[in-house]
């Protein structure tokens, strides 16, 4: 097991009669790990940030608000039909319910879409389509997109930047074995030698 001294900052960089060629590959291994790390992992996250900012961005120019209606009556009981009063009650939580829609091609479509509970058949409800008539959500607004763009790119920036990371760490630990081995043979030498004088 090596024995280890206090920490020095830098201690590879500096002139030292003790620094070995393996000292010196490490530290500019490390440099070269550090610096490939930092470019991986900004260029895949700023590529796909970009990415994901332009498709929300083209699904806020292509989804368009349709007019729907309820096939059925909605599950949950009537907001008229409860006996406390409109400013008494407290919003209720949507549920999803079948409703029909008429697709840019002209065709009758059906779906499921979150409605009001208790809403009577017939009852008008926005949803958002895309280009061919199929239910989507809500496009995201530009300040939300930037914000998913930013935190997507961010994890997706970390793969990539933890591949050079994982391949130093592999470099270092070689490294390590191969001085630690050098330091045992140097030792061995120094100790015969030091036997021969005492003989």
């Amino acid at each position: 097991m090596a024995l280890r001294g206090p920490r020095v900052w830098l201690w590879r960089w500096r002139r030292n009669p003790l620094r070995r060629r393996s000292d010196r590959v490490e530290a500019w291994a490390l440099l070269g790990v550090w610096v490939l790390s930092a470019l991986a992992g900004v260029a895949a996250g700023l590529t796909v940030s970009r990415t994901v900012e332009e498709q929300l961005a083209r699904e806020r120019v292509e989804w368009r608000p349709a007019e729907a209606r309820l096939t059925g009556p909605a599950p949950g009981p009537s907001p008229a039909r409860s006996g406390a009063s409109r400013a008494a009650q407290v919003p209720a939580e949507p549920v999803w319910a079948e409703v029909r829609w008429t697709a840019p091609d002209g065709s009758g479509r059906t779906g499921q879409a979150r409605v009001r509970p208790g809403s009577p058949a017939g009852t008008p409800v926005t949803v958002w389509t895309d280009r061919r008539g199929r239910l989507v959500t809500e496009p995201t607004g530009p300040s939300q997109a930037r914000v998913r763009a930013a935190l997507t790119g961010a994890v997706a920036g970390a793969g990539p930047a933890a591949v050079p990371v994982a391949g130093g760490r592999c470099l270092r630990g070689h490294v390590e074995r191969r001085r630690l081995d050098r330091w045992e043979a140097d030792w061995s030498r120094f100790d015969a030698l030091r036997r021969r004088q005492r003989g």
